[in-house]
C-alpha cells in the first residue's frame, strides 16, 4: 500500500504484508520491543527537514540580507538527542523555559546559538541564561526589561535583546494558536505605541542591555506566507523608524515560526524552499521600497515543520463497538491504548490526523470509523473521521501520522497514565531517546 509522502516520514513504508516499516524496522518489532503507545521518530527525516530549512533560507536570503539563520523551536519537541541533531545540522535552538535551556546545557549546545523566549521568565531563568551566555533574549514586557537589566548588571554582562512585537496580523489558524492579534498576552503592540516605548526602555540600560533587533510570531500551523509577509513589512517599517528616531541600525530581524504541516490529505503546506523564496521576495520588496540599508540579518524558528512530520505514534487496538447515529448510519468506535494523554491536540484544537492499520493487509470492506483513546472524557479522540477495515480487531496496530510536534511536549499523566517513550529509528536500528514513564515514576512524586 502506498503512503502519502506529504503525511508520513520519508523512510516509512508498508510492505506486502501491510506491515508499516520505519527505516527498516517494522511495526511488529517496534511494538514488541518498546510497547505501545510509542512515538516513533525517523531520525533521517528530521535531519533532512532541518537541513532543508537551513539551506533553503540561506540560499533565498543570501542576495537579500546576506543569509538567514534557522533556530529550531524546542517547544515542539525537545530532548537531549534532538538537541544534538539540531547542533550537528547547524541550526540554532529556541528555548522557552529553564527546563528547555537545561536540556541544551546538558549536551553542551553553544550558548551563542540559543534564543530564550517566554512571556513570564523568572529571575532564576534570566540568570541561568546570562550565566550560560545565551545569544539572544526575546523580551516581552517592560517589567522583564528591568529584570533582565538588573540580572545582567549583577553578573557584569551585557544581554543581547530582541523585542517581541505584536504586529496586529490575524493569522489564518485556530484562535488558541494565533499570537499576533492585539488581544493576547504576547509582545509589545505597534498599534498603541508599546513597541516604541520598549525600545526606549532597553536603550535606557546601555551598560547591561544591547538592543539587537525585532521579533514577531503570528501563530502556528499556518499554510501560506501572506501573514508572515505582512508581519515582516511592519517589522521593517519599525526598524526604519528606530533608526530615524535613535540613530541606530539593528542587526537582526526574527520572523518567528509557525509554518504548517500536513495532518490530512486536504492540507497543502509550502516546502521550505517555497517558504524561503516567498518570504525573501517580500522582505526584499519592503527594504527596496523604504531604501533602508544596510539590512538586518533575518532568522526564523521552525519547530513543528521539522519534527512534526518526522514522527508517528503507534497504538494497539483494544475494544471496538458500532454506534448507530441519529441519521441511522453506523460509526465504528475503535479504542486504542493511548489518547488525549499522549496527543491533546484533537481535544484542544479540534486537530485532524490520519491513521492506517499498521500490522497487516486486510481485504475487508472499509467502514466509517473514529479512533478514540482510553481516558474518561468523551472528547478523548485520536482521529475523528477515518475509514478502517471492517475486520479490525483487538491486538491490531494503528499508526497515526505527523505526531512529532506538541504531542509529547503537551502530554500528561491524565488518569495516572504513564507517558509513552520516544523511539528514534535510523538505518534499521531503533533506540529509545526518551524512556517510557512508569507507574513507579508517577508514585515517586506522591509524598502523601
Amino acid at each position: 500500500m502506498a503512503l502519502d509522502p506529504a503525511l508520513w516520514p520519508q523512510n516509512v513504508t508498508q510492505d506486502e504484508r501491510g506491515c508499516l516499516t520505519v527505516d527498516g524496522v517494522d511495526a511488529h518489532t517496534l511494538a514488541r520491543e518498546f510497547g505501545t503507545p510509542a512515538y516513533v521518530l525517523d531520525e533521517q527525516d528530521f535531519r533532512s527537514r532541518a537541513a532543508a530549512f537551513r539551506d533553503s533560507f540561506a540560499t533565498a536570503f543570501g542576495p537579500v540580507t546576506g543569509g538567514a539563520d534557522v533556530y529550531y523551536a524546542g517547544k515542539a519537541f525537545l530532548c537531549s538527542a534532538v538537541a544534538r541533531w539540531v547542533q550537528e545540522e547547524g541550526l540554532g535552538l529556541d528555548v522557552c523555559s529553564g527546563g528547555e535551556l537545561a536540556v541544551a546545557q546538558r549536551v553542551g549546545f553553544p550558548g551563542g546559538r540559543i534564543t530564550l523566549h517566554g512571556n513570564n521568565k523568572s529571575v532564576a531563568e534570566l540568570r541561568q541564561a546570562m550565566e550560560y551566555a545565551v545569544g539572544r533574549v526575546v523580551v516581552d514586557s517592560l517589567t522583564e526589561i528591568d529584570l533582565l537589566a538588573c540580572v545582567a548588571a549583577d553578573l557584569g554582562v551585557r544581554a543581547q535583546v530582541l523585542l517581541r512585537v505584536t504586529v496586529g496580523v490575524e493569522a489564518h489558524t485556530h484562535e488558541f494558536i494565533a499570537t499576533a492579534h492585539e488581544d493576547q498576552k504576547f509582545g509589545f503592540s505597534l498599534a498603541d505605541g508599546s513597541a516604541q516605548r520598549a525600545v526606549e526602555a532597553v536603550l535606557a540600560h546601555p551598560d547591561s542591555l544591547e538592543l539587537r533587533g525585532l521579533h514577531s510570531h503570528i501563530g502556528s500551523q499556518i499554510m501560506d506566507t501572506t501573514g508572515f509577509e505582512l508581519a515582516a513589512q511592519r517589522l521593517i517599517q519599525l526598524h526604519g523608524q528606530i533608526n530615524q528616531a535613535h540613530g541606530i541600525r539593528l542587526p537582526e530581524l526574527d520572523l518567528g515560526g509557525g509554518f504548517g504541516i500536513a495532518h490530512s490529505p486536504d492540507d497543502s503546506p509550502l516546502t521550505p524552499a517555497e517558504l524561503a523564496r516567498q518570504l525573501a521576495a517580500g522582505v526584499d520588496r519592503e527594504f527596496e521600497r523604504l531604501g533602508d540599508d544596510p539590512r538586518p540579518r533575518v532568522s526564523i524558528e521552525p519547530g513543528r515543520a521539522i519534527v512534526g512530520p518526522s514522527t508517528i505514534t503507534l497504538y494497539e487496538v483494544g475494544t471496538i463497538k458500532d454506534v448507530t447515529l441519529e441519521d441511522g448510519s453506523t460509526r465504528t468506535y475503535v479504542s486504542v491504548d493511548g489518547g488525549m494523554s499522549d496527543n491533546i491536540r484533537p481535544a484542544l484544537y479540534g486537530a485532524d490526523y490520519t491513521c492506517v492499520l499498521a500490522n497487516r493487509v486486510s481485504d475487508a470492506a472499509l467502514v466509517r470509523a473514529r479512533v478514540v483513546g482510553r481516558h474518561c472524557e468523551s472528547g478523548d479522540i485520536v482521529v475523528r473521521d477515518t475509514e478502517l477495515p471492517s475486520d479490525i480487531a483487538p491486538g491490531d496496530l494503528i499508526a497515526v501520522a505527523a505526531t512529532g510536534a506538541y504531542c509529547r511536549s503537551l502530554s500528561s499523566q491524565y488518569n495516572h497514565t504513564p507517558r509513552p517513550p520516544v523511539v528514534a529509528v535510523r538505518g534499521g536500528q531503533a533506540r529509545v531517546i526518551v524512556r517510557r514513564e512508569t507507574i513507579e515514576d508517577i508514585l515517586a512524586l506522591d509524598v502523601g
